[in-house]
């Protein structure tokens, strides 16, 4: 594996352990795309660091459990927005 995608990929996990961004987050974050972010955290991590892939499932897990309540959320607060002014 090319050293400039391992660095990318180290760092694309970390940023979803310590800040713990969505996929969506760290795409813009790092001005890639999204199926080469989920690509990295769900391929090729696991052939890089089984026990850091395991900590990005887990977290990426409870993203999709809560994502119809921030999604929610966010359309309450557009309308909420556009009633007010």
């Amino acid at each position: 594996m090319n050293n400039r995608i391992y660095k990318r990929i180290i760092k694309e996990a970390n940023y979803a352990i310590n800040d713990n961004m969505t996929i969506r987050q760290i795409a813009k974050h790092m001005n890639i795309s999204k199926s080469t972010v989920h690509k990295d955290l769900h391929e090729r991590l696991c052939e890089i660091n089984k026990k850091m892939y395991y900590t990005v499932d887990n977290i990426m897990k409870k993203h999709i459990k809560v994502r119809h309540i921030n999604g929610g959320n966010a359309t309450k607060k557009k309308y909420e927005k556009l009633r007010k002014g």
